[in-house]
């Protein structure tokens, strides 16, 4: 039928697209979050690694990337067909199931990425093999709801941002769509903004991610015990990385996902 073969069409352009551009973010951009990450450690940004070996962790990034943006992708536009409208409320529901699909995925991608960029001495599979040995398959998964608490409320704030700006833009422009360029743009705003408001919730899933399976952290105890530690910096701390790292990927994330958006469009 039609319907059926939209929806193929935009899982296909969705998957290929949302791949690109979650990859050629992580790859580019790896060793600010490899500094954010170890800025956030309770170790310390010099205990943790400094500037030194900025790119431990890549290989899970290169495996976990790809899939998880894709996820995202095919299930942020899929709910926004069956929902069948396009304002603000609708984008943020549509990317806030996006994003908890996509963390069955990106989850345990970070987990083993982050505790190698907080101790680059250990390579990834001795770092995964430690996991599944603490805490079998369900290890994997530590800091789930940390990563939920803050990537949920990230895509709540940046996507509808970002299809606001995109409108004006298009309407600057006088088309009924914006240009990749101008959608990249957006995308930087849009993902530079919302990073720095939910770096508290980052700085929560970093500290649980890097404790052991023994310890049971909260999100709530964790936010608390950050602020003891040291205050409101402290709770946002590594917030210029972090947003230079999301505002930079959002525009090479949003500019890929247009470019390779319109190329999958022109040969499908």
């Amino acid at each position: 039928s039609r319907m059926g073969s939209r929806k193929d069409f935009l899982n296909t352009r969705s998957l290929m697209a949302g791949a690109s551009a979650g990859l050629a973010v992580d790859l580019t951009l790896y060793p600010l979050d490899t500094m954010k990450t170890r800025v956030q450690s309770p170790q310390g940004f010099t205990a943790a690694g400094g500037f030194r070996h900025l790119y431990s962790g890549l290989g899970s990034v290169a495996l976990g990337s790809a899939p998880a943006s894709a996820l995202f992708f095919i299930t942020y536009q899929t709910m926004n067909t069956i929902i069948g409208r396009h304002d603000a409320l609708s984008h943020a529901f549509s990317a806030g199931v996006g994003e908890i699909v996509a963390c069955t995925v990106r989850v345990p991608t970070e987990l083993v990425k982050q505790r190698a960029q907080a101790d680059s001495s250990r390579c990834v599979s001795s770092i995964l093999s430690e996991i599944l040995r603490s805490g079998d398959f369900h290890g994997l998964f530590r800091g789930y709801g940390s990563t939920i608490a803050r990537d949920f409320p990230f895509s709540l704030i940046q996507f509808p941002l970002c299809e606001a700006l995109k409108k004006l833009a298009a309407r600057r422009q006088g088309k009924s769509e914006c240009s990749p360029l101008a959608g990249a743009a957006c995308g930087s705003v849009a993902g530079g903004f919302a990073a720095s408001l939910t770096t508290p919730l980052d700085v929560v899933k970093t500290r649980i991610m890097l404790t052991t399976a023994a310890e049971k952290k909260r999100v709530g105890e964790t936010l608390r015990e950050v602020y003891r530690d040291g205050g409101v910096s402290r709770l946002f701390s590594g917030v210029l990385p972090r947003s230079l790292w999301m505002s930079t990927g959002g525009f090479i994330f949003f500019g890929a996902y247009e470019v390779m958006s319109s190329l999958t469009q022109n040969s499908l």
